[in-house]
């Protein structure tokens, strides 16, 4: 049964505009886009943003109501909660470094948020896991695929095919050691073209086109099953020039963010934000801190924070539910993103480790 446009709790003069230019029903609505329902009812953009994200919740608090009446929504217990939690896979990140502070990698079902100075590697490692999480279930991954959801630019076909051909390269090898069927199987469809093929790109040039672009989302995503990553880089960039009205900043901002939780739980795919740094000026000194301040901050169950360290890239874990705090190195490398080698150990002719303390003994004092 559609509902009825009335039935929505708006303002009435936002209700009288919707029935007067013609919308009956909610479904109308939603089959509307923001820059089409502004122009159609006179209303200003961020409105029929507005308008849409509260019909979307709606329709969603019902869907919910309706399963739970028929009795699909049932109680559980703390162990099935713990038993489902570990049932849940992890993107890999191929730095085992990063992966182990994160508790096995980038976890489905969650939103991780990477903040960073420009250039420290936020959106390297967001290509990195659109490829990574096409890898095939028996070279541990969770053969899923990706939409990027691109607001800077930043996107780079070129590295990614890059960093698809080290994956590729990688599940040979591995394949070339264990000589099994089930590996060899898997790389005749795991390729650089297979993997660029189920990565979607969306280009979002301002907050409208972002707002519309996740709303719609769960849409794309029903007809594209396999996803299992969602990537918004970056979540600040549209909402950080243009706002007089920081109060309506802020309620866009809390109903993008349950969008993408939805998302995450009703499609069990992990959600990657990456989000800019800004100055707090403090009153003896100024730090620097995520951007779009702190209410923003409980958006997301993962934080990471990217900086440097005179010339090294380091990854500290901010906020994590369920690990300590904890800060590793990283390198961007020509193959992706990776661990920091250790430095070679130097070896003397008999293939001993020399000590750099000892001086190495002569042939004539033997």
């Amino acid at each position: 049964m559609q509902r009825d446009v009335g039935s929505v709790p708006l303002p009435p003069a936002l209700r009288a505009r919707l029935v007067s230019a013609g919308f009956q029903t909610v479904q109308e609505l939603l089959e509307t886009g923001p820059c089409a329902l502004s122009k159609e009812t006179g209303i200003s953009k961020e409105e029929a943003l507005e308008v849409l994200q509260v019909v979307r919740q709606e329709c969603h608090g019902d869907a919910t109501r309706t399963a739970a009446r028929s009795g699909a929504s049932r109680k559980c217990t703390a162990l099935e909660l713990l038993e489902e939690e570990q049932a849940q896979g992890f993107i890999i990140t191929f730095c085992s470094a990063l992966d182990n502070i994160l508790g096995g990698g980038v976890q489905l079902t969650k939103i991780t948020e990477v903040c960073g100075a420009p250039g420290v590697g936020k959106t390297q490692l967001c290509m990195q896991l659109a490829v990574d999480v096409q890898i095939p279930e028996c070279f541990g991954g969770v053969a899923g695929e990706a939409v990027f959801i691109d607001t800077e630019g930043s996107f780079i076909v070129d590295r990614v095919v890059d960093i698809a051909a080290a994956c590729v390269q990688h599940c040979h090898l591995i394949a070339e050691a264990h000589q099994e069927e089930d590996h060899l199987k898997a790389l005749e469809t795991f390729s650089v073209e297979s993997i660029l093929s189920h990565i979607y790109y969306f280009r979002c040039r301002d907050y409208i086109e972002l707002l519309a672009q996740v709303y719609l989302l769960p849409d794309f995503l029903l007809e594209h099953s396999k996803v299992r990553l969602v990537v918004v880089d970056g979540i600040a960039f549209p909402f950080r020039h243009d706002f007089e009205d920081l109060s309506l900043r802020t309620r866009l901002l809390n109903g993008l963010a349950q969008q993408l939780i939805i998302i995450a739980n009703d499609h069990k795919s992990a959600v990657v934000l990456t989000n800019q740094m800004t100055t707090r000026i403090g009153p003896s000194q100024s730090t620097l801190v995520p951007a779009l301040g702190e209410s923003w901050g409980h958006a997301a169950t993962v934080r990471l924070i990217f900086h440097w360290d005179n010339s090294q890239r380091l990854a500290t874990l901010y906020k994590s539910p369920s690990q300590k705090e904890s800060t590793i190195p990283y390198h961007i490398t020509s193959h992706g993103f990776r661990d920091v080698q250790p430095p070679a150990v130097t070896q003397n002719a008999e293939g001993a480790e020399m000590n750099p303390r000892k001086r190495p003994r002569r042939e004539e004092e033997k």
